[in-house]
């Protein structure tokens, strides 16, 4: 369905052209970009050519999947507005703005928080698939760099008043701030063990509109400021992460931002270092390795003489996986020794944040096998896994199950057919016990480069096991 504009829609006219997109190509990535959220559109180069010439306005998710489609291209963010789309029931940019002021990074974040559960209720796939591909590692610049020129706010004080929410507002304490730290850590719990789809991981984002947005909101002291901007921050990285391994990826981009303004009003130069690694792990993933190291060296940058031992041990392995997808062998090589070289300085005693409680030898062996697979260097992928797998755990299940596909990626390098598929078969079984589209991506990719092998019957056997795995709905 469309509704009609007054006259031609020069503005998306333009872009087009400066995009260098036809109209049957755009028809094409808007309608590959909703069937990637289970939208069936059939928008053909007519229907372009409608928007262009006479102003329609298509209804729905398809304005803001024109312009994914379009930034895509740009390799940029494209605003409904530079589109001459603005009006078309728009679901704003929320969540992407990194504000210099402390009041407007609470407005930016607590819109964030309730636009995300109105758009679940919502129905038709809600904000996120309105959203659907509007990924864009541009989007990150910004934050990163207000964030390396000023990790802290010189105050956070705040004194509220009842216009800003329902009700009298909040006199917030320590032990608000200590509910958002226990929640915290029960949705990692979960998340490792579980998935970030699994439904206990889910009440997140409900945690952060119901709990957390009151509180920002509410009256506090500089220190219980610093400390509810910190409890935030952590909630709001984990809602990005389980964005991110559900397969929202536009979604975890905008938690991550927020995320990152959040820590450095908690003047918390550590986790702001780790939402950046999370940000670099995202843009490696989706192929932007280059940007990835710019965002796991910004988290290291500002940490220099202030984190522990283990956290830059962790900062160099995202780094290190970045230079890997980049495909620069060498940079990657450094960074990995000097990651194993901090993480054997650490020490039991040391103050490690409370957020890193997964990082250890077994999780440096599983991501330096996975920098070593995108190096294509098979050998010292095996030894890695090896390792990653030698004390197998049931909390963080889907670590295992993306090892064993990594492992079973090498062994197919290595000539071994037989080890890959039973590697996989193991994997498969993993992955059918969490809800992780990122764990189903990989077994994917282990089904796709086992294609030459089709007929092997270990692989029938394999592509069979995976098949409810891959109808499974995302």
């Amino acid at each position: 369905m469309s509704r009609e504009q007054r006259g031609p829609n020069e503005k998306l006219g333009t872009v087009l052209a400066l995009a260098g997109i036809s109209n049957a190509g755009l028809a094409r990535r808007v309608n590959d970009l909703g069937a990637q959220r289970g939208l069936t559109l059939r928008y053909d180069k007519t229907s372009v050519a409608r928007w262009v010439s006479k102003g329609m306005v298509p209804q729905g998710a398809a304005p803001h999947l024109i312009a994914a489609a379009i930034g895509q291209k740009l390799g940029r963010p494209v605003p409904l507005h530079e589109i001459g789309l603005a009006d078309a029931d728009p679901a704003p940019e929320v969540g992407l703005a990194f504000p210099r002021d402390v009041g407007q990074a609470v407005r930016s974040a607590t819109e964030l928080y309730r636009l995300d559960l109105a758009g679940r209720r919502a129905g038709s796939g809600g904000i996120w698939q309105s959203l659907a591909g509007s990924f864009a590692v541009s989007a990150y610049a910004t934050p990163a760099s207000r964030w390396l020129i000023t990790p802290a706010d010189s105050s956070v004080a705040r004194e509220a008043n009842s216009a800003e929410g329902s009700g009298a507002p909040l006199k917030v304490g320590h032990s608000d701030v200590q509910k958002l730290r226990e929640a915290a850590e029960d949705a990692r719990r979960w998340d490792s063990k579980y998935g970030g789809g699994d439904w206990r991981s889910s009440m997140v984002p409900e945690c952060l509109r119901v709990e957390a947005a009151p509180l920002l909101l509410g009256s506090y002291s500089d220190e219980v400021g610093r400390a509810l901007f910190g409890a935030s921050a952590e909630l709001t990285r984990l809602a990005g992460w389980m964005a991110f391994d559900t397969g929202q990826q536009e979604a975890a981009q905008r938690y991550y931002i927020q995320a990152l303004r959040l820590a450095r009003a908690a003047a918390d130069v550590p986790l702001g270092g780790y939402v950046l690694a999370s940000m670099s792990l995202q843009a490696t993933y989706r192929g932007f390795g280059d940007e990835g190291v710019d965002l796991a060296q910004a988290a290291l940058e500002r940490n220099r003489g202030l984190a522990t031992a283990r956290t830059m041990s962790f900062f160099r392995l995202v780094e290190a996986r970045s230079h890997a997808k980049a495909g620069d062998a060498q940079a990657a090589g450094a960074a990995l020794k000097a990651a194993e070289g901090w993480l054997e300085r650490s020490r039991e005693g040391d103050n490690d944040p409370s957020w890193l409680g997964f990082y250890s030898y077994d999780r440096f062996a599983a991501d330096a096998a996975e920098c070593y697979r995108d190096l294509k260097a098979p050998r010292q992928v095996r030894r890695f896994t090896e390792q990653a797998l030698s004390k197998p755990t049931e909390e963080f299940v889907r670590s295992h199950g993306l090892r064993l596909v990594v492992s079973a990626v090498a062994e197919l390098e290595s000539g071994n057919l037989d080890a890959a598929c039973e590697q996989g078969v193991r994997a498969v079984e993993v992955a059918g016990r969490i809800s992780s589209a990122r764990t189903t991506e990989y077994v994917k990719d282990l089904l796709h480069r086992l294609e030459p092998y089709g007929d092997e019957p270990r692989v029938v056997e394999l592509r069979e096991r995976a098949r409810p795995l891959l109808m499974a709905p995302a």
